[in-house]
């Protein structure tokens, strides 16, 4: 049995289901992403497996322990909110120690911990300062340190990073990942950032409608969308209308192109995706598909330059490394497109 088995949850408020038929197992140790737009139920999820939500039906379990119809304190869960929830009255060392204090734990241990967790997040001289005197980013680190300094079995995340800038997200979901790794604590992370959620999972679960849409690795997510929501929602996308010649044998006619799919297909015409970097300028060893094109636009974005390229029935965005030596066409230049079979992703859904 995994970890955490979370079993056909479901969520209605009134008549709005919002949560339905939701099961995913975590292990121990993992880090699981929950991603999705906003009212898909991933926060309503991370609620219920709080205790902060009663589940309309299902069954949460944790060590084994069916843990629906107990009390959150008593759940030995960590939580992190996206606004960060400090006591402004209180200096950041009573922050970090208060769930201790409250579960009866001594002085001494109570110092003891506070000051492994404060070198933990790397703020061991911030004891004696106030929420307010610190930034976004180290008032969020003490957070993480006072949901972690009980020693929880499992810890939640809720958009923790969403209020600060880029450049500190970045760095703070690469630190948060790293302490996850080094504690080993099963953890869900909830986003609605793709990058952030590609980059620190071990897992994700892309939710829509209240419902878990595709649960997999990052690689398995990009690569291998099994829903056209999925596929629209992560990363950016080219689509293809293909005519279908034998489904079974996965052979369709892209812009008259034959070409084999990898896997079978149904129907007489199949969309068909590709990722921008999944598309050549020119011809390629071993590509499947060649479409004639014009540049259209052409976008420098440090080291990659998306170039947007019109074909027969419509337009192809593609991305290339910035090369010093290799400048990018121009816009209306005739150019050649390219891209294997294996790189096409049948759309479903």
């Amino acid at each position: 049995m995994s970890f955490l088995d979370i079993s056909h949850l479901e969520k209605s408020f009134g008549s709005n289901r919002v949560v339905k038929d939701f099961n995913l197992a975590v292990e121990k140790g993992e880090f699981i992403s929950l991603l999705g737009p906003s009212g898909c139920g991933k926060t309503t999820v991370l609620r219920m497996v709080a205790g902060f939500e009663s589940p309309s039906t299902g069954v949460i379990r944790i060590g084994g322990v069916d843990v629906v119809g107990t009390r959150p304190n008593q759940r030995n869960i960590g939580m992190v909110f996206q606004a960060y929830a400090l006591f402004p009255n209180m200096t950041v060392a009573q922050n970090v120690g208060f769930g201790l204090k409250i579960k009866g734990a001594g002085r001494d241990e109570i110092t003891a911990r506070v000051a492994e967790m404060l070198k933990l997040i790397g703020l061991p001289d911030k004891g004696a300062a106030y929420p307010f005197q610190l930034s976004g980013g180290q008032q969020q680190r003490v957070a993480l340190a006072r949901a972690l300094a009980p020693k929880p079995q499992v810890l939640l995340l809720d958009e923790p990073l969403s209020a600060l800038d880029a450049k500190v997200r970045v760095s703070l979901r690469t630190e948060i990942r790293a302490i996850q790794r080094e504690l080993g604590i099963t953890t869900i992370f909830v986003t609605h950032d793709q990058e952030e959620a590609l980059s620190i999972s071990d897992r994700i679960v892309v939710m829509n409608g209240g419902i878990a849409d595709q649960v997999g690795t990052p690689f398995e997510i990009y690569n291998r969308p099994t829903t056209r929501f999925v596929a629209q929602f992560v990363g950016q996308l080219n689509t293809f209308s293909a005519e279908v010649l034998d489904g079974p044998a996965g052979r369709v006619s892209v812009a008259g192109v034959p070409v084999t799919l990898p896997v079978a297909v149904a129907g007489a015409r199949v969309d068909l995706a590709a990722r921008p970097e999944a598309v050549r300028l020119g011809r390629g060893a071993g590509d499947d598909v060649v479409l004639p094109a014009t540049v259209r636009e052409v976008h420098f974005l440090g080291s990659v330059i998306r170039i947007t390229a019109e074909i027969a029935g419509g337009r192809v965005a593609l991305d290339t490394f910035n090369r010093p030596d290799a400048p990018p066409p121009v816009i209306g230049a005739a150019v050649e497109l390219s891209l294997a079979a294996r790189d096409l992703i049948p759309l479903a859904g």
